[in-house]
């Protein structure tokens, strides 16, 4: 069973961690991810990450609750209300009922009460969703045939009643961008894209929770007006129900057989997600003259560079070899992947050379080329790969230093504490040493200041929680060490070339 996500609206501090407290939410399958004190706060926090309940009081300083949930309701109708309130006023029943509610709740609030408008409003999302994937579930066989996993035909058309009535047919494939998505937008596409559009038929058809397969029949086949029409749709659908999308078109076919045909290849043509992004349209008359002709990688430049610490230039090399593969959107998407592998084979050299891997210090570079096929965006392989990258360098660092006793402590005093405030003239008055000889001893035998050590020790630690955990970003600043998470950006992105929610696109959680 899913975890449902929460909101909890209240003023008063006490009684929203009362609120918090009263209820056994892990028991319930729900988790409280948001806690806010009025309506403008809340709405921030679902711009971030949206909810599936919200438990909100009526009147909050700035935005009072019912104010906040007329504003949600107009761009989400999945979302479960619940109402608290220290007046019985039947005028603010009435309006809950308009916004179509869960339950209104009496303060001083009661547990059991609470808890039974919960499960009503989890048994409410329990059969939106299921609505949701029956509708997945029967397209499913169509789905089979396409992919040419059913040999047998069977008569999909008729039963979907589909004829060709028209000379042409062409198709395109919609990616929608998952991040941000509500629930029930989905849904609401699907119901907007089952009418006519300008007079021509719609044939939608959904098979993941993100992709929808789309066809339509004509009288003419010129490229350049449908993919007119399908940028005029792709406008409204992005206006709309406020989403990124990214159409890939087929050529036209003239009888129904050719809809396999046209699946295929708009499925094909996704890959050039990677490189044109959300918001685009690609055909194969987009692609034609593009050219597969290869990125070269350096590979004994790059040894050297790493090899002799040159971190910034490593960072501007890298940068510029993928700046090159999509210059003027004149390459293939073969030109990306071949990239990608070069480089983490070049990068590989390295480790094997050093026998990083087996030390423990780094993982297998070419484990990396699996999430290469998962990546939406050319910018999320480039983090990946300045990262990896970095920390070769810093491992390198490590490894060719033969530290005195007291420089190997304080290194061992970073690793446990580097979350503290610490600096050179404690550790003077611990070892009872010159803060500035000291300084100068760490400086001359690891290669950098103490502070720069720490901050890359710091960024070391962060690197792995967000690579590793779903932790936001804010949190993940503040357990490593960084109260200011501006300041930490800022450092994050001096040592690895790019920032931490960039290399949090590369997970997908």
């Amino acid at each position: 069973m899913r975890m449902y996500k929460v909101l909890l609206a209240e003023d008063e501090e006490w009684i929203l961690q009362g609120i918090k407290n009263i209820i056994d939410w892990e028991e319930m399958e729900l988790s409280v991810i948001h806690m806010v004190h009025d309506g403008e706060e809340a709405i921030k926090c679902l711009e971030k990450e949206s909810v599936d309940i919200i438990v909100t009081d009526i009147n909050m300083p700035g935005m009072d609750g019912l104010t906040m949930l007329k504003r949600i309701r107009e761009r989400d109708e999945r979302v479960r209300f619940i109402i608290l309130s220290g007046y019985d006023d039947f005028q603010y029943a009435q309006t809950a009922i308009q916004l179509d509610v869960e339950g209104y709740i009496l303060k001083p609030i009661n547990e059991d009460e609470l808890k039974a408008v919960l499960l009503k409003a989890i048994k409410e999302l329990q059969e939106n969703d299921q609505k949701s994937y029956e509708y997945l579930e029967e397209n499913q066989g169509l789905y089979h045939y396409l992919k040419d996993e059913m040999k047998e035909r069977q008569d999909f058309f008729s039963e979907y009643g589909i004829r060709m009535e028209h000379a042409y047919g062409t198709a395109a494939h919609i990616k929608i961008k998952q991040k941000n998505l509500k629930e029930d937008t989905l849904t609401n596409l699907l119901a907007f894209l089952e009418n006519e559009y300008k007079g021509v038929k719609l044939h939608p058809f959904c098979f993941t929770q993100d992709e929808i397969f789309l066809f339509i029949f004509l009288d003419f086949d010129d490229p350049d007006l449908i993919t007119s029409f399908f940028a005029t749709l792709q406008n409204e659908i992005e206006a709309k129900f406020e989403v990124f999308t990214f159409f890939t078109i087929s050529r036209t076919f003239t009888d129904l057989e050719g809809i396999r045909a046209a699946y295929k290849e708009t499925k094909k043509l996704q890959r050039y997600l990677i490189i044109e992004g959300y918001g685009t349209i690609i055909s194969h008359k987009t692609i034609d003259g593009r050219t597969s002709k290869g990125i070269t990688v350096n590979n004994e430049m790059l040894r050297k560079m790493i090899l002799s610490k040159r971190k910034e230039e490593v960072i501007h090399y890298i940068d510029e070899l993928f700046i090159n593969t999509v210059e003027e959107g004149m390459v293939t998407t073969d030109v990306v992947y071949r990239l990608a592998i070069k480089l983490a084979m070049a990068l590989q050299d390295v480790i094997d050379e050093f026998k990083l891997e087996e030390k423990g210090q780094i993982k297998n570079l070419t484990e990396l080329v699996d999430e290469l096929y998962k990546a939406e965006d050319l910018s999320v392989i480039k983090s990946m790969f300045l990262v990896e990258t970095i920390e070769i360098i810093e491992c390198l660092h490590l490894e060719d230093s033969h530290y005195t006793p007291v420089v190997r402590q304080i290194i061992n005093d970073i690793e446990k504490n580097y979350k503290d405030d610490m600096n050179l003239k404690t550790l003077s008055y611990k070892y009872n040493m010159n803060a500035s000889y000291l300084g100068q001893i760490f400086q001359k035998e690891v290669g950098c200041s103490f502070s720069q050590y720490l901050s890359r020790t710091k960024n070391s630690k962060a690197r792995e929680l967000i690579l590793n955990t779903n932790m936001k970003i804010n949190d993940i600043a503040k357990e490593v060490g960084y109260p200011d998470t501006s300041y930490f950006y800022r450092k994050f992105k001096q040592c690895y070339g790019t920032s931490p929610a960039s290399l949090r696109e590369m997970k997908k959680w």
